[in-house]
């Protein structure tokens, strides 16, 4: 029962982390899965869904067709709206139902495939993992199959963004606010995985002298392009003005070298005032960074979600759950986290940060744009 939660709320799926990540590349995705969860995504984890159109479904599939594994009547109904939609691609994405009875998504896109002449994925997701692991599916998927052609680098330095949705950068400017600060610093924005960008403009990423990685889930494809391209990397997210800056040092030294680098670093390991920071391992490192760069502060980060070793600073952990979490807030002075995190906090100062990936839409205008701003620190009320 460790991973079971009783006060706080559950984060957004691995098949919604695919469907975000994709959202506005013109492909069609399709959910396997009953009725239903099609609109939890839209109306919880999707604030484009009023906004920009995307092809999204849900296959329904319903009891009798679980039981007998009815995979055809999938395969049809796929091909007979491919043929009217004309999609760029197809994404078939898992979840608990077919993970269940063991259906070969990949197989079933293949077959897809063959018969529409339309690139198609098939993702095994399964619901039961996080969004990040979804996001990551999704940017690496596209990565290999669409990014194969080197281009002609940009004449003045560039940089492809990897990792942006609105599950971890809310639609609150955030991701503009990234590119602005890129163009101050003379680095011109190639393309933005997947926010902003089309495919086209996706194809064509061996453009870009460096890749900022603003997310755990484009770090995968970060990786391959530095593989197949040489394209380094840079982990971070430019919150605040002195570790802004110091990003941006870090990506143009990036492109001089050709190393990558994982730009968070820990200031403060032993300061009078103890905070924790949950969230999403790039975003909360990144700001824990910054935070740290501006105030006597010791930053402690704890992801519950997926993560590497490699982007934790010193001090930082990975937690396994809400009994894990609340053993090492035994240890802080306060906590810097979703709103929905404060039934875990009792009497410790409670700093609130909306998580578009943990609460939904419900914080949307409390959420702010911390990009390459004044980070403003003050006590607050006990929860």
């Amino acid at each position: 029962m460790k991973q079971a939660v009783g006060f706080i709320s559950t984060y957004s799926s691995d098949e919604f982390g695919i469907c975000s990540a994709l959202y506005e590349l013109g492909g069609m995705v399709v959910m396997h899965d009953a009725s239903g969860c099609n609109s939890t995504y839209t109306t919880h984890d999707e604030p484009r869904w009023y906004e920009i159109d995307s092809m999204i479904f849900i296959s329904a599939i319903s009891e009798m067709e679980a039981v007998m594994g009815d995979d055809e009547k999938l395969i049809q109904d796929i091909i007979e709206t491919a043929e009217q939609l004309q999609p760029a691609f197809i994404a078939i994405v898992g979840a608990p139902i077919p993970y269940m009875i063991g259906t070969d998504l990949e197989a079933i896109a293949m077959v897809v495939e063959g018969e529409t002449g339309i690139p198609s994925f098939g993702f095994a997701a399964n619901g039961m993992q996080n969004y990040t692991k979804g996001i990551s599916m999704a940017l690496e998927a596209i990565t290999k199959r669409f990014c194969t052609e080197a281009f002609q680098k940009t004449e003045q330095i560039s940089a492809n963004i990897l990792g942006a949705t609105p599950l971890d950068f809310s639609l609150n400017g955030s991701v503009d606010s990234i590119k602005t600060w890129l163009l101050e610093h003379g680095i011109g924005v190639n393309s933005c995985f997947a926010m902003g960008s089309s495919l086209e403009e996706i194809q064509s990423a061996s453009k870009a002298h460096v890749n900022l990685v603003i997310s755990y889930g484009g770090l995968e494809a970060a990786k391959l392009l530095k593989e197949r391209f040489d394209i380094p990397y840079v982990v971070g997210v430019p919150f605040g003005r002195r570790y802004a800056d110091i990003l941006a040092n870090k990506l143009k030294n990036a492109v001089q070298t050709g190393q990558s680098r994982i730009a968070t670093q820990k200031i403060h390991q032993n300061a009078k005032k103890r905070l924790a920071l949950i969230g999403e391992t790039v975003f909360a490192t990144s700001l824990a960074s910054a935070i740290e760069l501006e105030y006597d502060l010791d930053v402690r980060v704890f992801v519950p979600l997926d993560t590497k070793a490699e982007l934790l600073r010193d001090g930082d952990e990975w937690t396994s759950g809400e009994d894990d979490l609340n053993e090492r807030l035994k240890d802080v002075d306060g906590v810097i986290a979703d709103p929905l995190y404060r039934p875990l906090c009792g009497q410790l100062e409670f700093y609130p940060l909306p998580h578009e990936a943990f609460s939904g839409r419900i914080y949307d205008k409390e959420n702010p744009d911390l990009i390459n701003r004044d980070l403003r620190y003050r006590e607050e009320t006990s929860c």
